[in-house]
C-alpha cells in the first residue's frame, strides 16, 4: 500500500508512470535488456497489452533479440529495434499482432510496438521513448516501461535526422531475457 501511495504521488508530481500499472512487476513480467553500457530493467504491462507482452517474451525466450541493432534512433524522440534485417522492414516469422491500443501514456521510458500504417501490423519491432511523445498515445500499443537503466538507453548511438534516424554502425542489443528465466 505504501508503494502505491508513493507511486501515486510521483505520478501526480512528475507525470511519470501514468496510464499503466505501477506495482513492482513479477519476474515473469520483467525484461532484462543488456546493452553495451549496462542493463536496462523493463516492467511489462500484460494487463493492457497481453498479446504484445506475450510476443516480446516469446521472442526474448527464443534469443530473437540478441544481437539485433537499434536501426532507427532519433534524438529527443525514441530508439527503435527488433528488426533482424536492420532496415526497419523486417520482423519475426510469427504472424502480425492485432492492435492493443490503451491509455498508457508515451512518456520517457515507455516501450511501444512499431508498426506500419496498418494498426494490426506490429510484429517484433519496438521502440523506447527518450521523452514524452503524446502524439503516439492511443495510436501505438504501449506495453511496458523502463524502471532502471534509462541512462543506458540514453547512450544508444543516434541516427541521421536527415535520414529519418537511420543509424550507421548502430548499437546492438547484447541480450534480452525474461527475468524469471535468469539463473541466479
Amino acid at each position: 500500500m505504501k508503494k502505491l501511495i508513493i507511486t501515486a504521488i510521483l505520478s501526480a508530481v512528475f507525470g511519470v508512470f501514468t496510464g499503466a500499472a505501477s506495482m513492482a512487476a513479477s519476474p515473469e513480467d520483467t525484461l532484462y535488456l543488456d546493452l553495451k553500457d549496462g542493463r536496462v530493467v523493463i516492467e511489462l504491462y500484460p494487463e493492457v497489452a497481453p498479446g504484445h507482452v506475450q510476443r516480446i517474451k516469446t521472442l526474448a525466450r527464443q534469443g530473437f533479440y540478441d544481437g539485433i541493432v537499434f536501426h532507427r534512433v532519433i534524438d529527443g524522440f525514441m530508439a527503435q529495434t527488433g528488426d533482424p534485417t536492420g532496415t526497419g522492414m523486417g520482423g519475426s516469422d510469427l504472424p502480425d499482432l492485432k492492435a492493443e491500443f490503451n491509455k498508457t501514456k508515451h512518456v520517457r521510458g515507455t516501450l511501444s510496438m512499431a508498426r506500419s500504417a496498418d494498426p494490426d501490423s506490429a510484429n517484433s519491432q519496438f521502440f523506447i521513448c527518450f521523452t514524452a511523445a503524446p502524439f503516439l498515445d492511443g495510436q501505438y500499443t504501449a506495453f511496458g516501461r523502463v524502471i532502471s537503466g534509462m541512462e543506458h538507453v540514453d547512450a544508444i548511438k543516434r541516427g541521421d535526422e536527415a535520414n529519418n534516424g537511420q543509424v550507421s554502425d548502430p548499437d546492438k542489443i547484447v541480450k534480452m531475457q525474461v527475468a524469471a528465466d535468469v539463473k541466479k
